[in-house]
């Protein structure tokens, strides 16, 4: 993906530069060290929970007023909110863990980053060095586990090796492609005396990433595009973590060329704006995802051409031109072949492209896409994004997401969980700025939600942080909420409410006949929640509330707008919302897995006619 050293460019953090004299010397633990370093990075908050291992460095963190300790409930938590606060400042997040089990409970979290490329920083205790290798108590080969799920990691066994190990963490996990990085230190390490300076001299070989891209391929792109008659600008995540959302703005309007933003990229460009054709992929807009597989060509920034967007690879956007430009050379034709590569950070490519466009315009090369916006507007209009109120009444799980963006404060930061919900919230929220939209796009981690606005909250205090929850997913890290009533994060959470697994029952509803084997939440085997809708056992408001949150009910679609302002109102706790849903509302547009694009369906039987003959 495209990015920057700045990430989302909100507050890019210090970081030493090589061969600078030290400003500070102090003599001090390897405990001291990791915690003064720590410092001078510029890390503000640390989410974790200490262990045997790792406590040393627990200790001097009780007296520093600059970094900032949040004791989760779980580690796992401590990792997803360190991701919500990296995408929802630009900054790196940072959890901490003790050895063992507590290293290993981070590996979802650090694989989740890993997916979406966030700027993490995972820092383990590990037994004494002596004892490596012999199965200690708490032993975890926590850099052999975590290796493939990486960018880089650390062992550190020697306490002066430890404030360069810092440095070099966060130096790589916000430069280059943004990816989470793991320093496992030894416990001896942080006992042992030692010198502190700062800053140190960092030593990494072989790792420069390009950022500038090549003028020649710059130039071949911007002839493609005032050449094509049916281009589509295919933005991804790395736009977003770039901050190049105002140069994409710039070419997209200069080009007149439709765009299409990735469930990563929501919010890169405004979902209001008329070139914005909608988000493409499984559950994708029909528009979108049917503008990618006519096109002639598709100008990919920042995106990976993910199986989700491309669907069945061989059939997707045969027609197709590709301009692919990225950070990262290893996904350039990793999935598609490109006719133009360009490596690069993504604001530095888009502003090179829009002086190359205007290059092309000036010697009277422009495109003309009117006969392209006439089919794009036919599709817009033909097959718009909605959705049907239950028959019976109930609450609509989309109205409920829908009202929820509509009366929310604008600068309001969405943090999803996976599955129905999180497809609804992309839909149904409009998102017109960057980072306030917070997903796990590509490990696709349910539980990932709560804590991810806890991070976003911690990171952006005077933001509103709305989680959208399912009941499945909010069973699995819920008890955050215990940090977040205790830590003054005073989040809210939206629980859809629809009794089952949501998005696994609609493909049992579509591809299984209708067996519902093990999705069904809200029943036991003595059926215990007879003729009540939604997940009853727990019940999620005497939970909530035995947890230190206000929680609410909302079944009536009557008293949604009145639930969801009094929610809005209350911003000195944690709220939770128990929105009791109906339980067969789908997904719609969809293009099943493992088929081809062309057969999307805009709803359950509506297969798209297109009739426009395109097929050349």
């Amino acid at each position: 993906m495209l990015m920057t050293e700045q990430a989302t460019g909100h507050h890019p953090q210090p970081r030493p530069r090589n061969g600078a004299q030290p400003t500070t010397v102090e003599h001090v633990t390897g405990a001291q060290s990791l915690i003064r370093s720590l410092e001078e990075v510029g890390a503000d908050t640390v989410f974790g929970i200490p262990g045997g291992a790792i406590l040393p460095a627990y200790d001097p963190m009780m007296d520093s007023k600059r970094v900032r300790h949040v004791l989760v409930r779980h580690e796992q938590g401590a990792g997803h909110a360190a991701t919500g606060y990296a995408q929802a400042t630009g900054r790196v997040g940072v959890c901490m863990a003790t050895s063992g089990p507590g290293a290993t409970n981070l590996v979802t979290p650090i694989a989740d980053a890993h997916m979406d490329s966030v700027p993490l920083v995972a820092i383990t205790g590990q037994v004494a060095s002596k004892a490596i290798g012999t199965d200690a108590f708490q032993e975890a080969d926590i850099c052999g586990i975590t290796m493939p799920i990486t960018k880089h990691n650390f062992l550190v066994t020697k306490a002066e090796d430890i404030p360069r190990t810092i440095a070099e963490a966060f130096h790589i996990a916000s430069t280059g492609r943004p990816g989470p990085v793991l320093v496992d230190i030894a416990k001896d390490a942080l006992q042992a005396k030692t010198t502190f300076s700062w800053p140190p001299t960092t030593d990494l070989p072989g790792y420069r990433p390009v950022t500038k891209p090549h003028a020649k391929q710059i130039r071949e792109a911007a002839k493609l595009i005032t050449g094509a008659k049916r281009p589509v600008l295919y933005v991804g995540g790395g736009v977003l973590k770039a901050g190049a959302t105002a140069e994409l703005k710039v070419l997209a309007e200069l080009t007149g060329a439709p765009v299409t933003t990735t469930l990563m990229a929501l919010g890169a460009f405004p979902d209001s704006h008329p070139l914005h054709v909608g988000m493409p992929g499984m559950h994708g807009a029909v528009t979108a995802v049917t503008a990618l597989q006519k096109a002639d060509l598709i100008v990919a920034l920042g995106a990976r051409f993910d199986d989700r967007v491309t669907g069945k690879l061989d059939s997707f956007a045969p027609y197709a031109k590709i301009v692919h430009a990225d950070i990262d050379p290893a996904e350039i034709g990793k999935n598609r072949i490109a006719d133009v590569p360009i490596v690069g950070d993504a604001r530095e490519v888009i502003a090179d492209l829009v002086q190359a466009v205007q290059a092309e315009h000036s010697e009277g090369h422009r495109g003309d896409y009117t006969a392209w916006w006439s089919d794009l507007n036919r599709w817009r209009e033909t097959y718009p994004l909605g959705y049907e109120l239950p028959e019976d009444g109930s609450l609509s799980p989309q109205q409920v997401i829908q009202r929820i963006g509509e009366l929310a404060p604008a600068d309001t930061i969405y943090a999803a969980g996976v599955g129905q919900h999180q497809m609804w919230a992309a839909h149904f929220i409009n998102y017109e700025r960057p980072a306030t939209w917070l997903n796990s796009g590509g490990a696709g981690t349910m539980g990932y939600a709560v804590p991810a606005a806890m991070g976003a909250k911690a990171g952006m205090p005077d933001r509103p942080v709305w989680a959208i929850d399912g009941d499945g997913c909010f069973q699995m890290t819920n008890q955050e909420l215990v940090t977040c009533a205790l830590n003054n994060i005073p989040i809210k959470v939206a629980i859809i409410n629809n009794g089952a697994l949501g998005m696994v029952r609609q493909w049992q509803t579509l591809f299984y006949n209708q067996r519902y084997s093990n999705t069904v939440l809200h029943s036991g085997p003595d059926d215990v929640n007879p003729g009540a809708r939604g997940t009853r056992i727990p019940d999620f408001v005497k939970l909530s509330e035995a947890m230190g949150c206000v929680a609410l009910r909302c079944e009536d679609p009557a008293d949604l707008d009145k639930v969801i302002e009094q929610a809005n109102a209350i911003n000195d706790r944690p709220v939770v919302v128990d929105f009791i849903v109906h339980e067969d509302a789908q997904v719609w547009p969809m293009v099943a897995a493992g088929t081809s694009n062309d057969e999307v369906m805009a709803a359950r039987g509506v297969r798209p006619d297109f009739g426009d003959g395109e097929d050349d």
